[in-house]
């Protein structure tokens, strides 16, 4: 039976399939369902990006094995991005290697650097890879705070000073999934301080890197002096390109992190299929106009979700980045709990957003909106919500102007 599976044992139950069943459900009975729970780009990619797929994929020589750490063409278009937008120089031979998408590098890169019974310190609320992707490696997770305030490196040293065995690994993310928090240069530089102070590697997932909205652009920890000795980032075609489904994203950064990461994939993997990774040259060397178009589409859903959402009696702190608005619970259902919030939300609602619970156990109290319905869908979204509260008996006077 699979619940014998020494993996499968280590993995609680997936919170997000239940309301996936609940919304499958509610679909198939005809109702209309706005979709705010899983963080799916609905805008295509750039036209000129699926005609040169399109091109390659029509070549005969074009359907065979790949190269599993990336075409040369891709890795150097990766470096360019690199240097062009942080101003980091990396070699497209050692410091980068093309992953299926950041979920998958992140995976691997647990199984490459890690022993059964290493202490990893990962965030509590984050993206479920960031944790699971080591625990299925057989690792033990330390949780350190999501929020870089000003208690965060007090609760690393503690962590450090008071965990055996000593972990070997922190795993981080900002722009935050699902918090949506931000961090500046100063920051990684303490952050790459601390790592070679304690003689740990750093984990840097950056797949939101250009969906932010207020203040200076998203860095990179690697544009730290010495970034490179302790870090490896991980960004994504996902969001930046809206190829999710693609399943393209990278690895840069430290080198031996890199070799790590390409050799244990050099037996799992023959690569991302060629023409696909022809078409991500062709969005990284191209015209950069959608970048800032994907920016101000979701800046605009932000600011409609946030005065819709309001006027609805339901207060949404404003996120300065991503594509998710972290959401506290109104206070008179907190006690709910993220989990039946969520299902009483998609029931009586119509809306569906994804339970706190889903990014660990502080995530309780919360649920992640995501911006990926268009401002008209957000709007209805708002009315369904008001009608929910106010059948609750929730006061639903507007609090925004």
């Amino acid at each position: 039976m699979t619940d014998e599976f020494y993996r499968i044992r280590r993995l609680p139950p997936y919170v997000f399939a239940e309301v996936n069943a609940m919304k499958a459900a509610a679909r198939a009975r005809g109702e209309d369902i706005v979709d705010l729970g899983m963080g799916n780009p609905d805008s295509p990619p750039p036209a000129h990006v699926i005609a040169k797929l399109a091109e390659v994929a029509a070549k005969p020589d074009a359907h065979g094995y790949s190269a599993s750490k990336g075409i040369p063409g891709l890795r150097k278009a990766q470096a360019a991005y690199y240097a062009r937008r942080f101003g980091v120089e990396v070699d497209p031979e050692t410091e980068v290697v093309v992953t299926l998408g950041s979920k998958e590098g992140l995976a691997n890169l647990a199984q490459a650097i890690t022993a059964p019974g290493d202490v990893i310190l990962a965030p509590n609320p984050s993206y479920p890879i960031h944790m699971f992707g080591f625990i299925i490696a057989g690792c033990t997770i330390r949780s350190i705070p999501a929020s870089p305030g000003p208690d965060f490196f007090i609760k690393l040293e503690h962590a450090m000073a008071y965990t055996v065995p000593k972990p070997t690994v922190l795993v981080m993310g900002y722009p935050s999934n699902p918090t949506a928090e931000t961090v500046d240069l100063a920051f990684y530089e303490q952050v790459v301080a601390f790592a070679k102070a304690h003689n740990i590697w750093v984990i840097s997932d950056l797949a939101y890197a250009e969906i932010y909205f207020d203040g200076p652009p998203t860095p990179s920890i690697l544009q730290v002096p010495g970034g490179k000795d302790v870090a490896v980032e991980f960004t994504s075609m996902s969001k930046t390109y809206s190829m999710a489904g693609w399943r393209i994203g990278f690895a840069v950064g430290n080198k031996t992190l890199i070799a790590a990461l390409t050799r244990v994939k050099s037996y799992l993997d023959y690569g991302a299929f060629t023409p696909i990774q022809a078409a991500a040259v062709a969005a990284l060397n191209g015209p950069q106009d959608c970048i800032a178009e994907h920016r101000e589409l979701y800046r605009r859903r932000r600011d409609v979700l946030i005065e819709s959402f309001g006027r609805a009696g339901w207060d949404i702190p404003v996120p300065r980045a991503s594509m998710f608005a972290w959401t506290p619970i109104p206070p008179a259902l907190r006690h709910l709990g993220s989990l039946e919030f969520t299902k009483q939300l998609l029931t009586h609602a119509q809306v569906a957003v994804a339970p706190g619970t889903g990014f660990g156990e502080e995530g309780e109290g919360f649920v992640r909106i995501a911006l990926v319905e268009n401002e008209h869908r957000i709007r209805q979204a708002a009315r369904g919500v008001k009608r929910y509260l106010q059948s609750m008996g929730v006061n639903t006077a507007a609090k925004v102007g």
